[in-house]
């Protein structure tokens, strides 16, 4: 694990919908990574705490990195990722 207030590694992904989302785009603002994961148990456990701690800090910005894959096993697509995520309460949106 990282240490809490480490500098955030240079990053260039796509979001849900295929635009690219950089580190950059987070200097100087908190920032909490999150690695998620459609069909996790230990994912699906801890969302509605962290849909929680989200809405007491609005300030959090947080970047989910989804370790599903756009091909595969059928329900461990990311195309699922933003149904999910909105029915937890996390706020998924496509950027």
């Amino acid at each position: 694990m990282v240490a809490l207030g480490s500098p955030l590694p240079v990053f260039c992904l796509p979001d849900l919908t295929g635009v690219a989302v950089s580190s950059e785009s987070f200097a100087g603002k908190p920032l909490l990574v999150a690695f998620v994961c459609n069909h996790c148990p230990y994912v699906k456990h801890v969302e509605r705490g962290l849909a929680e701690t989200l809405q007491r800090h609005p300030d959090l910005r947080v970047v989910g990195i989804c370790t599903n894959g756009r091909r595969g096993i059928p329900g461990r697509r990311t195309g699922r990722t933003g149904r999910v995520g909105g029915s937890s309460g996390l706020g998924i949106s496509p950027t």
